[in-house]
């Protein structure tokens, strides 16, 4: 009996290591897509919902759309093969791409181009006037593996002199628009976001433009990028990449507060991972 046991836990268990390291489908009927969870997930799913019903018509797929808790656990997701197509951050993607195959082929594109700009901004009755009066203050950051909430403009406070831990508090609040709330609400008396969240923030109401001013902007940046599995079927890749690069409907464009989507590489982030020298960072770490 120990023995016909002993069998059946040996067969258990190959089936279990079988079934765990089996290759995702290269060509599912089902494709995953994740958006970032830089907002309210039942929010993001919605506003996307234009994005699902032009990508299933075009690719001939089911689409599921997916937002995770956390920028981590979508880079994990992705590592495990639970993703087919991921929309990162910059340095959300870098994090990624150390872990998994993955490649990038579009990137969101405003007015022109596939580059963009993070703010910092201040509490307007902080008395901050320049980057080296948040000196001993507090600073709201988004998610840890944020680029516009987090890398990019905790870089601009370094090439200042000012590192988090000794010359800063750092909070990490989440999300782009709970670092803004958090510089209205005083919580904070500066942050870092997206400069387009920001501007939308504003533009819609959420922050008062009279409570919160922008102190400084960064330099260009690459452009959020699209991802993919690399083990998708070669055809399918270029069918995905072909319908990204020629969306045009302003409904799908309208949750990205994009005018479209340009061809990106992965060369074009070595300017994200070339931040972690600066500030000292272990990116494989974050």
């Amino acid at each position: 009996m120990k023995k016909i046991f002993a069998a059946l836990a040996v067969t258990v268990l190959t089936l279990l290591s079988s079934t765990s390291q089996a290759e995702p489908n290269p060509d599912p009927d089902t494709l995953k897509v994740a958006l970032l969870p830089d907002e309210n997930a039942s929010t993001v799913i919605k506003n996307n919902r234009p994005l699902q019903a032009y990508l299933e018509k075009k690719l001939g797929k089911k689409i599921e759309l997916v937002v995770t808790t956390d920028y981590s656990s979508m880079i994990e997701a992705m590592r495990h093969g639970r993703l087919d197509l991921a929309y990162f951050g910059p340095l959300s993607y870098v994090l990624a791409r150390q872990k998994s195959e993955i490649e990038p082929f579009a990137a969101l594109r405003q007015k022109g181009s596939t580059t963009y700009q993070s703010v910092l901004i201040v509490n307007a009755g902080a008395g901050i006037n320049s980057i080296s009066d948040i000196a001993n203050k507090d600073v709201a950051y988004g998610d840890v593996a944020s680029t516009s909430s987090h890398l990019i403009p905790k870089s601009m406070l370094a090439e200042k002199g000012l590192m988090a831990g000794n010359q800063y508090r750092e909070h990490f609040v989440g999300a782009h628009d709970a670092v803004a709330i958090a510089v209205q609400n005083g919580h904070a008396q500066a942050g870092g976001l997206s400069k387009p969240i920001f501007e939308s923030l504003v533009q819609s109401g959420v922050i008062d433009g009279s409570k919160v001013k922008v102190l400084a902007e960064s330099k260009p940046f690459p452009q959020y990028p699209w991802t993919m599995r690399s083990n998708l079927k070669p055809e399918l890749k270029e069918k995905i990449r072909t319908v990204f690069l020629n969306i045009k409907d302003p409904e799908v464009l309208k949750a990205f507060k994009a005018d479209g989507f340009g061809p990106v590489s992965d060369k074009d982030y070595d300017v994200v991972r070339n931040l972690g020298g600066l500030l000292h960072l272990d990116l494989s770490k974050l």
